[in-house]
């Protein structure tokens, strides 16, 4: 139950982030809201986290190699893939694209460690897809078949490709108290930022952030960068990745809600039903965890 806890109020903020992207565009560019959230997130966690980092600093010297991997494919590339691709594509293309992230940590737990996907996550993932396509698709699933896929969606692929690896290679964690680790990944996810803001620096697309830009980065700073990733993180330890990964399907559902509520968007009675179907499917897979495995 606390996993579920912790992982509902995960997606709820990473839902909260999407519509947040979309509110960044045209008051502080992708990279420079990158840097400067994970930047924020860093100075934040700091003073709380000095006195387990000296404690546990030779842990901390010793393993950032994959501290910094895991801070720069999961929260630096990431988020700059994700926020590059909410200024060039369609809601409901980049709704149905995060569905795939469940996916990439089935195949992504396969190749590097041999974990087979039970039957039950298989058919709990379809059904949860389904409500995804649901409200991507306002109700209409034949929208589908008329998508658009540009660069955006190449942008948002390529995010769904690093979390999803990233999800998984949170195995591969030292063990370390948990403000001692998220200050540690928080730092390599603003190292991993820093050649995407001179690239866009350069590149003279850089736009440095008003009034509402700085609003949208402390969102950023302290729900999807610290407390979700946090909860994730204890999430992922308590039931493993493929488990956590099928609440994935929940964002969507969110940042429909929140764009309702944010962006004065409609609500229709297929958000109710794609939010059935999405929970269902959750149960599922919860509930047939632990059936005979089958390759993906």
């Amino acid at each position: 139950m606390r996993a579920y806890i912790y992982l509902t109020i995960t997606t709820a903020a990473w839902g909260g982030n999407a519509v947040a992207g979309k509110f960044a565009v045209g008051h502080v560019s992708p990279a420079a809201l990158t840097s400067l959230r994970w930047s924020l997130a860093v100075l934040l966690l700091l003073p709380f986290a000095l006195p387990h980092l000296r404690r546990q600093w030779p842990i901390v010297k010793q393993s950032w190699p994959i501290l910094l991997f895991l801070g720069v494919l999961g929260f630096a590339l990431f988020n700059n893939f994700l926020y590059v691709a909410l200024n060039h594509t369609s809601a409901i293309n980049a709704t149905i694209e995060q569905a795939a992230t469940p996916l990439v940590i089935f195949v992504a737990s396969f190749v590097l460690f041999r974990q087979r996907v039970t039957a039950g996550q298989l058919v709990g993932f379809a059904i949860s897809v389904v409500g995804v396509a649901l409200v991507a698709s306002h109700g209409d699933l034949s929208r589908l078949l008329y998508l658009d896929v540009g660069f955006g969606d190449a942008m948002l692929l390529l995010a769904v490709l690093c979390y999803g690896t990233y999800t998984v290679c949170l195995r591969w964690k030292p063990k370390l108290h948990w403000l001692s680790l998220m200050t540690a990944l928080a730092a390599g996810a603003f190292a991993g930022s820093l050649p995407f803001s001179l690239r866009e620096s350069l590149a003279g697309d850089m736009i440095l952030p008003d009034t509402e830009g700085w609003l949208v980065i402390l969102y950023a700073a302290i729900f999807p960068s610290i407390v979700s990733q946090v909860l994730f993180i204890k999430g992922n330890e308590l039931i493993g990745g493929n488990r956590a990964g099928v609440f994935f399907n929940l964002v969507p559902i969110f940042g429909t809600f929140f764009a309702v509520i944010l962006l004065g968007e409609s609500f229709h009675l297929y958000h109710l039903a794609a939010l059935a179907l999405v929970l269902g499917g959750i149960a599922i897979a919860e509930r047939r965890s632990r059936q005979p495995a089958v390759v993906p």
